[in-house]
């Protein structure tokens, strides 16, 4: 599986961003889709997850503020960021995971950088 994060980039504080992440190869294997993200000095985080089936879980920073969908049909996965903080500064991985090792497959990542 392979995963293609496009988007980002810099807004302002209280802006809006919408992120996406396509995935191609064997997708067969994908059961979820999601982002985590990761800043200077801070572990990975969750920021949304959603199953094949529509379940969707959401990091506690950024829940009220950011919606998570996706297409299956075409193996994408969007992220709607609203209200963003300075604190959501960071590098967005999208992630695939799968009942099959390697179980985890993340994209390159794309820098979201909120001013303030």
């Amino acid at each position: 599986v392979q995963l293609q994060a496009s988007g980002g980039g810099l807004v302002q504080a209280g802006g809006s961003l919408n992120i996406s992440c396509a995935a191609s190869g064997s997708t067969f294997v994908i059961i979820g889709m999601g982002w985590y993200r990761l800043s200077p000095g801070k572990q990975r985080e969750l920021v949304a997850s959603m199953t094949n089936s529509g379940d969707a879980t959401y990091g506690d920073s950024v829940k009220g503020r950011f919606a998570i969908s996706r297409d299956n049909a075409k193996n994408m996965v969007y992220l709607q960021m609203n209200n963003l903080k300075p604190t959501d500064t960071a590098v967005y991985y999208c992630n695939a995971n799968s009942p099959v090792v390697p179980h985890d497959y993340w994209g390159q990542g794309t820098q979201v950088t909120v001013s303030s």
